[in-house]
């Protein structure tokens, strides 16, 4: 039986004892592995065949079709220049994935980057991307599929559905080369977590070297596992499959708050939890009427016609009742009393930074 066989088989042993665990999770889902990421492709073209909404005479847009018509051999007279409403320069963008092949197909997005109006029913000519290192990496063409709709009269009115200067080309653009991951030459391997946590870093470590019965994993920071890795693509692409589907049970998320100012929303994760406090909200409400009264002075005399201002003011405090959280105190019991009070979010979000204040609770307050 060989080490990989072996290797496999205990990962699929600790699948069936480790999954019955509350909350265990894929590696594969708390990060990636570095190198095995996306690459953005950016480019500059032209789209033909508008109906009208091109970018008329536009200067970039000018220069992109004589460059164009030059790739056939045609130069047009020095001082000419085409009527461009028909054609848009554009910027094309598109996502490189890890491993892509050459011959694999992209989508890719066409945004106008002048004044035309619409890219429906527009044609883009043949053009390349590029990645951040300035190489070509594919090469793009198609028709647009444009999900908008403008339409203009000689008035001046004008009727705009979504957004008509973009479109889409589905499988638009052929890859022409690979992006170098270096993952089958290094001698190590790096696993990085989506979200910083040194607990469940240890414990993919450990995950790991249970799974393959050594030390070959180690968390380096509470992000980044490094893991020692056979040479060759095959074993290293094997091992990296296996190590995916180990399942480990991540670090409980630290106590937080989350209050939206704007909104009033209150979001309180599990974690969060309360000493003894005994709490007391109330309401003071202040009610000013005015009722003025016009004095009438009695006929033949002197008095003149005037305003009576009269001012009632009422002052309301509702009664609530104080209520006690006991040691450890739940999300459950924090709900419970905040209902039994009748707290609004506003309420809630008093209640809580005073809590905060007076160090009865342990948690992170966070504003938004």
């Amino acid at each position: 039986m060989s080490g990989w066989t072996i290797a496999f088989l205990i990962v699929a042993a600790l699948q069936i004892v480790a999954p019955s665990t509350v909350h265990a999770e894929r590696i594969k889902d708390l990060g990636a592995f570095q190198g095995l990421r996306v690459n953005q492709l950016t480019g500059y073209g032209v789209v033909v065949g508008l109906a009208g909404t091109g970018d008329d005479s536009l200067d970039y847009a000018t220069q992109g079709v004589k460059g164009v018509v030059s790739r056939f051999g045609l130069t047009l007279p020095p001082g000419v220049n085409p009527s461009l409403k028909n054609a848009a320069a554009v910027l094309v963008t598109a996502d490189l994935p890890a491993f892509a092949k050459p011959g694999q197909r992209l989508d890719i997005t066409v945004s106008a980057l002048g004044k035309a109006k619409s890219l429906r029913g527009g044609t883009l000519v043949m053009m390349p991307l590029r990645g951040a290192d300035g190489q070509i990496y594919a090469m793009a063409q198609g028709n647009l599929a444009v999900g908008g709709l403008g339409v203009s009269g000689a008035d001046g009115s004008q009727v705009s559905v979504n957004i008509p200067s973009a479109g889409r080309i589905p499988g638009g653009a052929t890859v022409e080369q690979t992006v170098a991951t270096g993952f089958d030459t290094s001698p190590t391997i790096t696993f990085n977590l989506a979200e910083a946590d040194i607990t469940t870093a240890l414990r993919i470590a450990d995950a790991v070297n249970m799974a393959f019965n050594d030390k070959r994993a180690r968390a380096m920071d509470a992000v980044s596992i490094t893991i020692e890795a056979p040479q060759g693509a095959e074993s290293r692409t094997m091992m990296m499959g296996l190590i995916e589907n180990i399942q480990v049970k991540p670090a409980e998320a630290p106590a937080r708050v989350i209050v939206n100012a704007r909104t009033g929303t209150v979001v309180i994760n599990g974690a969060v939890r309360i000493a003894p406090a005994a709490v007391s909200h109330g309401k003071l409400t202040v009610a000013v009427q005015e009722s003025p009264r016009i004095s009438q002075p009695a006929p033949f005399s002197n008095g003149q016609t005037a305003v009576e201002q009269s001012s009632k003011i009422n002052v309301t405090e509702e009664k609530k009742p104080m209520f006690e959280f006991k040691t450890g105190a739940s999300l459950a019991d924090i709900v419970k009393a905040v209902n039994a009070i009748g707290a609004g979010p506003s309420d809630l979000v008093e209640i809580l930074q005073a809590l905060k204040q007076a160090g009865a609770m342990k948690a992170e307050l966070e504003v938004l």
